[in-house]
């Protein structure tokens, strides 16, 4: 083992209304997130002017070419309380750094780095999403808002080799060879993919910056600040010149600068456990010199957060991910959570077996970020959207963390005609949908983003939600409980699925005469006779005080 220094079934119905009021002042808590995750270029276009940065062109294969969408456009929606209306506390964006330019042109045909993952610069923002202003501002109004940031970083690969872009030099990457997983070193020291280059993270040789990046930031007059810059980090830190280093460098940066809150670490069983732990301290370090340094903007004191995508990690996978001949538990490797890829697959259970399974597991370990669908996988639940009530029931629901994929709230199809692979995925956000209220199967696009907001309203202002311990309080109509205790925070709820209208015993969680709400319908009552009474219509009632 390669050790690290551990520090309901059935569809709702719903109206389109959606309800915010804000009644408790809990504490934030990872555990209890409810995450948006989006890919910049597919969600709004806010800036049309730099739509074709890098004589990039709208000329790649189906949803292979950029589309548009930028980080002004994310400031745009943050500012109309988009994510405020469904409870959205924290956001994930991918990559914003400058990826390479061009294009490659394998399988699928001509493909541009739209997505963000074929880093060429990671001192930069990539001029499709904006500039560092943008950035900023991007953070700064999540914080507004009560949102945190989550930077999607990479540090496993480049982007690939092409026409336009010079490539690295070959003690910075290595071309081959290929992944095959069969074991550990063969799953690491090796390219996950043929045209990306992969970093060498495992070495500690000096190396000397790539010349061109040291024209491109001399061309972009800033080339004696980021020499004194990294001179500054190799001196405090003691590091080695290796790549990884120069990169952990860049990457903290954006902590360092704009209080970014945590990060989504990409293909995170690519690189050497120990490298993950590397740079979780520098990111720590740089979250608490920030929030030093910025009294007045930090949202708490909460330390840095990261999130790890170790593809094929499972709810079933325990604390530990088995490569063949090794095991290693990320959790001791700076990683706060991991990405859940079994929940797509777990939604199908019955909600008690789903949320007893998950309760479980929550109380154990901890640290879980689950989800149904994504940008890369092609195994994500109800990609026609044939029961998005009962995915978004499960989903928020559910024990741990949720990731709300951009679209999920509005029904977005995950497959276009002419597309190939992951591109179905990654289709524009279908925000005429949502203004037309587009009807669909049997429901409307307003009446799924109304039960998402209810939800996702219930989740944030309960911790209890995501964090609390799971009880079966009755069996039909479906009724239970989650209870947190955890240090000053004292939360808890009481929900029910496909209720009947008779009274609701919550004899053993609220005490008589307490004031309670659903959140679901707006409405409040009060315990009597240790039961409360909503008639309200709706098929679920979210209670809380």
């Amino acid at each position: 083992m390669v050790a690290c220094n551990p520090q309901s079934s059935k569809k709702n119905t719903v109206s389109d209304d959606i309800l915010i009021e804000s009644t408790k002042d809990f504490p934030f808590m990872w555990e209890n997130a409810n995450v948006y995750f989006l890919l910049t270029d597919r969600f709004s276009n806010g800036d049309t002017t730099n739509d074709f940065s890098y004589e990039r062109k709208l000329d790649g294969s189906k949803l292979r070419s950029y589309e548009g969408g930028d980080i002004r456009g994310v400031i745009n929606k943050m500012e109309e309380g988009y994510f405020d209306r469904l409870g959205i506390t924290a956001i994930w964006i991918t990559p914003p750094v400058e990826n390479v330019h061009g294009f490659v042109d394998e399988g699928t045909g001509k493909t541009y780095a739209y997505h963000g993952y074929w880093p060429r610069d990671w001192t930069n923002i990539d001029a499709n999403l904006g500039t560092m202003a943008d950035y900023k501002e991007f953070v700064d109004k999540a914080h507004d808002h009560g949102i945190r940031v989550l930077m999607d970083v990479v540090l496993n690969h480049t982007g690939p080799d092409n026409k336009i872009d010079s490539a690295w030099p070959e003690d910075w990457v290595r071309q081959g060879p290929n992944c095959n997983y069969k074991d550990f070193n063969s799953a690491v020291t090796c390219t996950l993919v043929s045209h990306l280059a992969d970093i060498r993270t495992e070495s500690d040789e000096p190396v000397e910056l790539p010349q061109f990046l040291l024209d491109k930031w001399e061309e972009e007059g800033r080339l004696t600040q980021e020499l004194q810059e990294l001179d500054d980090f190799f001196a405090r830190t003691g590091h080695p010149r290796a790549p990884r280093f120069y990169i952990i460098k860049w990457l903290t940066d954006y902590i360092r600068v704009f209080g970014v809150d945590g990060f989504r670490v990409d293909t995170a069983k690519h690189v050497e456990p120990s490298v993950w732990q590397e740079l979780f301290n520098e990111a720590l370090l740089a979250l608490e010199e920030w929030k030093m340094n910025n009294p007045e903007e930090k949202l708490d004191d909460n330390p840095f957060y990261m999130v790890g995508e170790v593809y094929g990690y499972s709810i079933n996978s325990g604390d530990s991910y088995d490569f063949g001949d090794t095991t290693i538990n990320y959790f001791d490797c700076g990683f706060n959570s991991l990405i859940n890829f079994s929940f797509r697959d777990d939604v199908k259970k019955e909600e008690e077996t789903l949320f007893t399974q998950y309760s479980n597991r929550v109380s154990q370990q901890g640290g879980l970020l689950n989800y149904t669908a994504s940008h890369d996988d092609d195994h994500s639940f109800d990609k026609l959207r044939e029961t998005p009530f009962n995915v978004g029931t499960k989903l928020l629901l559910a024990p741990g963390a949720s990731q709300i994929y951009y679209g999920d709230e509005t029904a977005r199809v995950l497959v276009e005609a002419g597309a190939e692979g992951d591109a179905n995925l990654r289709t524009n956000m279908n925000w005429v949908d949502l203004a037309k209220n587009k009807s669909q199967n049997d429901y409307t696009i307003k009446q799924v983003h109304a039960h998402y907001s209810k939800l996702g309203q219930f989740r944030k202002e309960h911790p209890a939600v995501g964090a609390g311990q799971h009880k079966m309080l009755v069996e039909s109509p479906y009724t239970f409980s989650r209870t947190l205790k955890n240090g000053s925070i004292s939360d808890k709820v009481v929900v029910v699925l496909d209720r009947t209208i008779a009274p609701i015993d919550v004899s053993t969680i609220y005490e008589e005469g307490t004031l309670v709400k659903d959140y679901y319908s707006d409405t409040k009552t009060k315990v009597e006779n240790g039961k409360v009474r909503f008639d309200t219509g709706y098929p679920i009632l979210l209670i809380g005080e």
